[in-house]
């Protein structure tokens, strides 16, 4: 896996304005429902708050969150079963290592879903790498990167 993600890294950096830090994240695996719960905070100080949160997305939306990236304990968690096999399984991986860079650079953004605008640019180009795309794999359109990606308050 260091391989992998410093192979990862070297691509973002050279593609991207990113710094190329081998500090390289940990990675784990989990279950839908224990990665979503990560994704709202159902680990921090409110979980009561997250835990509400993730109940009131609907099973779309619940299904939509396939990884997610621990800035504190700088890890990476991955669906249980992800082997990284095919381009989108590694497009997952590419989409989180972004999100390590940020963390790893301390960029700071307006919003959580500003932060995703280029984990996602990253992810949709490295899917073109192989005639393949967010919304071929993913089913994610236009206006689901527009909710995803913008500051909508």
């Amino acid at each position: 896996m260091q391989a992998l993600l410093t192979a990862v890294i070297t691509w973002l950096s050279a593609n991207y304005s990113l710094p190329a830090n081998y500090d390289l994240p940990s990675i784990r695996f989990a279950a839908p429902e224990e990665i979503a719960l990560i994704r709202y905070g159902a680990f921090g100080r409110d979980r009561r708050q997250a835990a509400a949160a993730y109940a009131a997305l609907g099973a779309d939306q619940q299904r939509s969150i396939v990884s997610v990236y621990d800035d504190r304990t700088k890890t990476i968690v991955l669906p249980a079963g992800w082997r990284g096999v095919t381009p989108a399984e590694l497009s997952i991986l590419v989409h989180e290592a972004v999100h390590h860079l940020q963390n790893i650079a301390g960029l700071t953004y307006a919003c959580p879903q500003e932060r995703e605008a280029l984990a996602y640019q990253a992810q949709e180009k490295w899917l073109g790498l192989f005639g393949r795309s967010l919304a071929s794999e993913f089913q994610i359109d236009g206006l689901t990167l527009l909710v995803n990606t913008k500051c909508l308050y």
